[in-house]
């Protein structure tokens, strides 16, 4: 119990986060999940990470409801009419987003935001005070910087509304990714690029690939998640090669003894998890969501995550010096391409009768680390302070982009200088996708407002918790351990040209 009176004391957390602190440790008092012994020890040895999801799973990780539908039918629940003007439309989605829940019990997405208020877009001025109280109501009751807003393809009058505002606010909330196609108008694009510039949002996402994956009707949720509108992820597990790897000296062995009992450990205890949510839970049963056509149990999946794959080539082949290391040697970035190709062989080959929106499939994510990551890279990421030219990164990083659907991405840093070019980024974007890349984010190095791995913090909010004091947004402890922990300040910077 002492755990328990020391979130009560904790002085640095806030009311509403010592209530979820407080309900998680509720919760992992319990134990019903049929778990091995196999499982506990890859669990103990850190290799398998549950990411603080529970031990008693009551709802999916992720949810990602229909909000088209519900603003076109209202909500017989909640009371609510579809929307006649703009100050309507956002009063219902603020009430919608606090019935929205996940494992941070806060939406992880509020909707592709341009296309759901351009409806309601008649004055322009009015509209833009509208979307602006909107977006600030979100930075200040989503207190989670894993809530995620779309923009895009096309252009819109919303669309550069919010552009605006987001530029004006520079709030953590919401994380803000634009759907990018060969057919977005590029003054559209370039006017994301410049907000991006501003504000490190939005993010960039290859909608012709996601579309390939998913169909149209796809979103990105929490980090740069890709999951079907309507349904979502019931878990997100991860495997952790960096660690996984120091059970093998030899490639060859890790690829055909080491991973396969890894990968298929990990896929049962998701299998328990998923069951528990749809077997034991009654989550189903008893969501209005579900009631009103807002998500469906056949538009879910899981996810199978993974970090750590730099670390795990580098010490497959003994490699010391940065010549010889991944995102830098042939041979280097070869291997790493063979274990992700045998990852994804493996956790295909895996069914699941609840991952209906998959083909009964988990989906690979390249998983963006968490606070206490030390000495491990995100996803396949090539580790910070050994970056290459952006060049080079981008085709390094490329390939690896199609075996993950749910969700993988690099983050650059690039020098105040480039807010004078924005064009020269956008080019960066469209050559990066045309080699196959899915998503890639960035921010300019003076800004206060920075990605940390797929999610947003600011600098200041981290000082101030370092000192002692409360931050709003629990994930400002998040992104200081990320900070302490993985080098994130030390980004290499890039320049103009």
């Amino acid at each position: 119990m002492s755990g328990i009176l020391n979130i009560i004391k904790d002085r640095t957390l806030t009311y509403e986060q010592k209530i979820v602190s407080l309900a998680r440790a509720a919760e992992n008092t319990l134990s019903v999940l049929p778990i091995s012994k196999e499982i506990q020890e890859y669990r103990r040895e850190g290799i398998i990470c549950d990411l603080n999801e529970g031990n008693a799973p009551y709802r999916p990780r992720y949810i990602v409801p229909d909000y088209e539908r519900f603003m076109r039918q209202g909500s017989e629940f909640l009371r609510l009419k579809p929307a006649r003007d703009i100050w309507e439309a956002t009063n219902n989605l603020l009430i919608l987003y606090s019935h929205v829940p996940s494992v941070t019990t806060m939406p992880v997405y509020v909707g592709n935001l341009d296309t759901l208020l351009e409806p309601f877009i008649k004055d322009e001025e009015e509209a833009y005070k509208a979307v602006r109280l909107f977006l600030m109501h979100l930075d200040r009751t989503v207190t989670d910087s894993f809530c995620h807003a779309n923009i895009g393809p096309g252009a819109t009058k919303a669309g550069r509304l919010i552009l605006r505002a987001e530029k004006e606010l520079q709030d953590a909330v919401p994380n803000l990714t634009i759907k990018y196609s060969k057919d977005t108008p590029e003054e559209f694009a370039l006017e994301a690029v410049e907000t991006a510039l501003v504000s490190a949002k939005p993010s960039f996402a290859n909608h012709e690939m996601f579309v390939n994956d998913f169909g149209i009707n796809y979103s990105i949720a929490s980090c740069y998640n890709g999951l079907p509108i309507g349904g979502g992820s019931y878990t997100l597990a991860r495997l952790v090669l960096a660690r996984l790897a120091k059970q093998s000296n030899n490639a060859g062995h890790f690829l055909e003894e080491v991973l396969p009992e890894a990968v298929s450990k990990m896929c049962e205890f998701m299998n328990q998890r998923i069951r528990f949510i749809v077997e034991e839970s009654g989550f189903f049963e008893s969501s209005f969501l579900v009631d009103e056509s807002l998500i469906y149990k056949d538009r879910f999946t899981a996810m199978f995550g993974m970090v750590g794959l730099a670390e795990c080539v580098n010490h497959l082949l003994g490699a010391k010096e940065q010549k010889d290391r991944f995102g830098h040697n042939d041979a280097a970035n070869a291997l790493g391409q063979r274990i992700i190709e045998r990852m994804h062989q493996l956790v295909s080959e895996h069914n699941n009768q609840y991952c209906k929106a998959t083909d009964g499939r988990f989906l690979l994510h390249a998983q963006v680390g968490i606070d206490t990551d030390y000495g491990i890279s995100p996803g396949c990421r090539i580790p910070i302070g050994e970056e290459p030219e952006i060049y080079e990164h981008l085709l390094q990083s490329a390939p690896f982009h199609k075996y993950f659907p749910s969700g993988i991405g690099d983050v650059f840093s690039f020098d105040e200088t480039v807010k004078r070019n924005p064009a020269y980024l956008l080019d960066i974007i469209k050559g990066g996708f045309s080699e196959g890349l899915r998503y890639i984010s960035f921010y300019a190095s003076d800004s206060d407002l920075i990605r940390i791995t797929g999610y947003l913090v600011k600098k200041s909010d981290m000082k101030a918790l370092q000192q002692g004091r409360q931050a709003l947004h629990d994930t400002v402890a998040l992104g200081l351990g990320a900070v302490q922990n993985s080098r994130i300040l030390e980004r290499k910077v890039r320049h103009n040209g």
